[in-house]
């Protein structure tokens, strides 16, 4: 599937075994290797018609379609965008995001970025080795609103990644699902990819396929046909609890993408509440809450 803007090239594979990163990167000279893998964890590359993944081994007669999309500017700009400080020291910007913010430039959103809020507050560019995502350490989807944590430097940016790959971070959400969950703890297993007929959406993926994703959940309150959880994902993948929930039949409140619409909401229900990590600096174990929005709580006021 091609997006606007977009150009798409094709191309008859004439070798055996090659891999798809390594072909796209090969094929397509404008583009990194770093880049075609991201092009293909997008969905922009299709192999006989189907979504491809970076490690594929082609075969001869394959035909490979790129959609490589218009470019961004490649140093994002500041822009006066507010946003809540939760605590901020010389490693760490610790942030209350809004909803509606995207993380970072890509295309549809080039700028307007939390990405621009943050290097106009700061009036320098955090050097942590990608331009285009400076102290992004994670991400929230744009209509996720919450807690939020970025890199000032670069050695802070090393820590703060090898905590969220090694699983030391605490991440709690509160969320309210359509339905009354049960039970009132569980935890939902179940691995997660790219949606093969969809490229803007994930999905739960057949055994073998996708990545592993675990996901912990606890009942807060039931209200009227809904519940209010909290999630604590103990792996990070794209949309994995909205993912999740929606598989197991309790999709998030207001999600249109993996649910549907609410008559008491504009965004999904899913808000950040709680992360906790250690400071690069000393070692020491902080966690910093973000009440719910206003929002999050007139929906709830609303529907009970």
């Amino acid at each position: 599937m091609s997006m606007a803007g977009s150009r798409e090239h094709s191309y008859v594979v004439d070798s055996q075994g090659i891999r798809l990163d390594r072909y796209v990167a090969a094929n397509c000279p404008e583009l990194s290797r770093t880049q075609a893998q991201k092009l293909i964890s997008d969905g922009l590359v299709r192999v006989n018609g189907a979504v491809g993944r970076a490690s594929l081994k082609l075969n001869i007669g394959d035909r490979v379609t790129v959609a490589v999309l218009p470019s961004i500017a490649s140093h994002p700009e500041p822009e006066a965008i507010p946003f809540g400080i939760l605590y901020e020291d010389d490693d760490v910007l610790v942030i209350d995001k809004p909803a509606g913010l995207p993380v970072h430039p890509a295309p549809g959103h080039p700028d307007h970025t939390l990405v621009n809020a943050i290097l106009a507050y700061l009036s320098f560019t955090p050097d942590t080795g990608d331009p285009m995502r400076p102290g992004i350490v994670h991400r929230l989807d744009m209509n996720t609103s919450g807690v939020m944590l970025v890199a000032k430097n670069r050695t802070a940016q090393t820590d703060l990644v090898e905590q969220f790959k090694s699983h030391n971070v605490t991440k709690v959400y509160l969320v309210l699902v359509k339905g009354r969950l049960a039970p009132e703890q569980g935890i939902i297993e179940a691995p997660i990819g790219r949606d093969t007929y969809n490229r803007k959406r994930m999905a739960v993926s057949a055994e073998g396929q996708g990545r592993p994703a675990r996901t912990r959940y606890r009942v807060v309150r039931y209200i009227d046909n809904c519940t209010l959880i909290e999630v604590m994902p103990e792996t990070g993948r794209t949309h994995q609890i909205r993912v999740h929930l929606a598989a197991i039949g309790h999709p998030v409140v207001g999600d249109a993408t993996y649910g549907v619409k609410s008559a008491y909401l504009s965004r999904q229900f899913l808000h950040s509440h709680r992360l906790g990590f250690r400071l690069p600096s000393t070692g020491q174990y902080v966690e910093f809450e973000s009440a719910l929005p206003s929002d999050l709580e007139q929906a709830l006021r609303d529907i009970g």
